[in-house]
């Protein structure tokens, strides 16, 4: 017999105190089952003769954490969350919200229509919306600033970040906080209330319009310079701000709404949701169907370089123990030298207090002894990407690690079978490719190879959650991109960029065209960035396909010691310590010298060619992983290149701007290109079906 469904919203009585008690996990989100129910039970408690107040509460970890994103794209059903905040603002009886968790969005405008609020002690608060390219639609544009006036308003709705409860007690937007018992402490204070106080007559904050307008005022300006003239959601959220004062509240939630429904309906706006949804489907891995992650309190790290001291700091601080191994005294000073650099860099800009970064580094244990490894639950390896290193290292680790422990190795291209073998324990063994900085970026792709248990993956997968970054599940292949989505993603873009150097554009040129598009930096300000000498070395060390054009200015600069910023010298020239450089004209001679030699005339490319060649090249590498295997989604692929390599967020990734193009006329495209380079713009099988069936990859994630 089939369950009945539970209902998420339920009305319980305290004496005259109505309870409205939302429970719809795991966050509460205002559905619209939950809005009907919020409703309904509304609408009963006003109308019971013996209600004095009513309390808007809920069961599990948070207050409502926002409203149901996935009802965005859906059909409107009523209530709107604006409906409910209103007949919550206009309810007869004092409303209070009681407040805790994560009350985000959706659930906060809820609290701000609320006559009262009570919060707990380490209850968060925001209006993230900013992120996902709209803004609060329930009212919170009108209401906000009417509680805690328009500066403060416009930096919560502006930024997107959380205030903690002592704060917002402080700010004004809510009245009180409890220690302990949430629901006990907002009945007592619900029963001293004697009459309702809806948000919308609270003017105190509207008094002084020429102030008013003046913060107004000074915010679009700095918009308008900062993000540009076509800065859609900020520039609405500033128009709203400034409604709440200019027209009354209902005047105000009309153009809210109305601002809010141009924001939904922006290209930005639909990349940012798809971003959004793409990092959670990223870490639904198969394995986690089998198995919980094992608990990893101590993570040790073998290699103290940049990579593996950005692995430690990362651990540390986000609470886990570390054990960070280096080779001989001065690896290891070294290694404390360059953590410690963090710290201080970290407590001189107000980012961590001195008592914090002190606590932190409590947990750091710095040694060149590798029997040490056998107390850590996950051992990572991160010494230089070479194969026979990487090898010896992991043999010895294998050796040496704890039962049950987890190995993982840090290579970025390196074939993970092989070196999983090298442990002797390749059920323990999977890949965690961080990206630099590892402290900073917040992507790491789980490599799994044929011979992983579900448990190694799942323990892994857990832990990047634990860091706070965004995990991508890298299935292994011994064929294109070496098992890794990010690295042959990054040989395609480099290689579409490279033939368009050696025939007439240049590294400015190439840059200027993909900063314009919307990444921070073009390829070859990463490449100065990272060092050629490390690209090099993977291309000497990777058989060369006679199929693909072979581009050999990288490999001359390297002869002639310009690695970059390391040198100073690399595409760019920097002087005095700075990291933006100027063009190099040497190199500029050698590539003409180069191409003269070579018996190539120089022709144009205009900005939209560069864009185009390298886009196209993005996506059929893409299409390549999917055919492969090695990427589940094309979602994750987008979450890799936005995470990764800085592809605009706004756009939604790779894959769906393919599909805003589609992919039978990217197909079209590639074939024009596919003479100067079959390997990168050669359609891939994934991107001829797809084109043949006239499908999008977005039909692919639903898969």
């Amino acid at each position: 017999m089939k369950q009945a469904q539970k209902h998420p919203v339920r009305l319980e009585r305290q004496g005259n105190i109505a309870l409205i008690v939302i429970e719809n996990p795991p966050v509460n989100a205002l559905g619209a089952a939950v809005r009907r129910g919020i409703a309904a039970a509304l609408n009963a408690a006003v109308a019971h003769e013996k209600t004095d107040a009513i309390i808007i509460a809920a069961n599990g970890r948070t207050f409502p954490a926002g409203a149901d994103i996935r009802e965005f794209d859906m059909e409107p059903q009523e209530p709107s969350l604006g409906q409910l905040c209103s007949l919550v603002e206009n309810a007869s009886k004092p409303v209070i919200a009681a407040i805790h968790g994560t009350t985000l969005g959706g659930g906060l405008e809820l609290a701000m229509a609320s006559h009262y609020r009570i919060a707990t002690q380490n209850t968060r608060m925001g209006l993230p919306e900013i992120h996902l390219g709209i803004l609060p639609g329930a009212g919170g544009t009108q209401r906000l600033p009417r509680l805690i006036g328009p500066e403060l308003a416009l930096d919560i709705m502006l930024s997107g970040n959380q205030i903690s409860a002592p704060i917002a007690l402080e700010i004004g937007l809510v009245d009180q906080i409890c220690e302990e018992d949430l629901r006990g402490e907002a009945v007592t204070y619900a029963r001293a209330l004697n009459a309702a106080r809806p948000t919308s007559l609270n003017r105190s904050n509207l008094v002084d319009g020429a102030t008013y307008m003046a913060s107004v005022n000074a915010r679009r300006e700095k918009i308008k310079l900062e993000l540009g003239a076509n800065a859609l959601a900020p520039l609405k959220i500033v128009d709203c701000v400034e409604a709440a004062l200019l027209l009354p509240i209902d005047g105000g939630l009309d153009l809210e709404r109305a601002a809010f429904e141009d924001c939904l309906a922006s290209r930005e706006s639909a990349g940012l949701r798809h971003a959004f949804f793409a990092e959670r489907a990223a870490a639904k891995f198969p394995e986690a169907a089998e198995v919980k992650p094992a608990q990893v309190d101590r993570v040790a790290i073998v290699g103290g370089g940049l990579m593996g001291s950005g692995i430690a700091i990362a651990a540390l601080q986000s609470g886990f123990a570390v054990t960070l191994v280096e080779q001989g005294e001065s690896g290891v000073n070294e290694a404390l030298e360059r953590i410690g650099e963090f710290y201080e860099r970290s407590i001189a800009k107000g980012r961590l207090s001195e008592a914090q970064g002190a606590a932190a580094l409590t947990h750091l244990q710095l040694t060149n002894k590798l029997d040490t490894l056998n107390e850590a639950d996950l051992i990572i390896e991160a010494v230089a990407e070479d194969f026979d290193l990487k090898a010896s290292m992991l043999a010895e680790i294998g050796a040496v690690a704890k039962a049950g422990a987890v190995i993982a190795t840090n290579t970025s291209y390196l074939d993970l079978d092989a070196l999983a073998g090298s442990t002797g324990r390749p059920s323990d063994t999977i890949g965690l490719h961080f990206f630099a900085p590892a402290q900073v970026n917040k992507l790491v792709e789980v490599g799994v190879h044929d011979a992983a248990s579900a448990q190694s993956v799942v323990t892994g997968l857990g832990f990047v959650k634990a860091l706070g970054k965004v995990a991508v599940r890298a299935r292994v292949s011994g064929g294109f991109g070496a098992g890794y989505i990010g690295n042959a993603i990054l040989t395609a873009y480099r290689q579409a960029a490279d033939i368009m150097l050696e025939d007439g554009a240049t590294p400015p040129q190439i840059d200027g065209a993909m900063r314009a598009f919307g990444f921070q930096l073009g390829p070859y300000q990463v490449a100065d960035m990272s060092g050629l000498d490390i690209a090099y070395a993977r291309r000497q060390s990777t058989p060369r396909d006679g199929n693909s054009r072979y581009v050999e200015i990288a490999d001359n600069m390297v002869a002639q010691g310009w690695l970059g910023q390391k040198t100073n010298r690399g595409y760019y020239i920097y002087t005095d310590g700075h990291r933006h450089g100027v063009p190099n004209g040497d190199v500029l001679k050698m590539i003409a010298e180069y191409r003269a030699q070579k018996g190539i005339t120089p022709r144009k490319f205009s900005d939209r060619d560069i864009r185009d060649r390298i886009l196209l090249a993005i996506v059929n590498a893409g299409a390549r992983l999917l055919g492969e295997g090695v990427a589940a989604r094309p979602s994750d692929i987008d979450t890799v290149m936005i995470h990764g390599f800085g592809y605009p967020r706004g756009r939604g990734g790779p894959m769906m701007d393919a599909d805003a193009t589609t992919p039978s006329i990217i197909a079209s495209r590639m074939s024009v290109l596919a003479h100067e380079d079959a390997n990168i713009w050669g359609a891939a099988p994934v991107l001829t079906m797809l084109a043949q069936e006239r499908q999008r990859f977005a039909d692919l994630n639903k898969a």
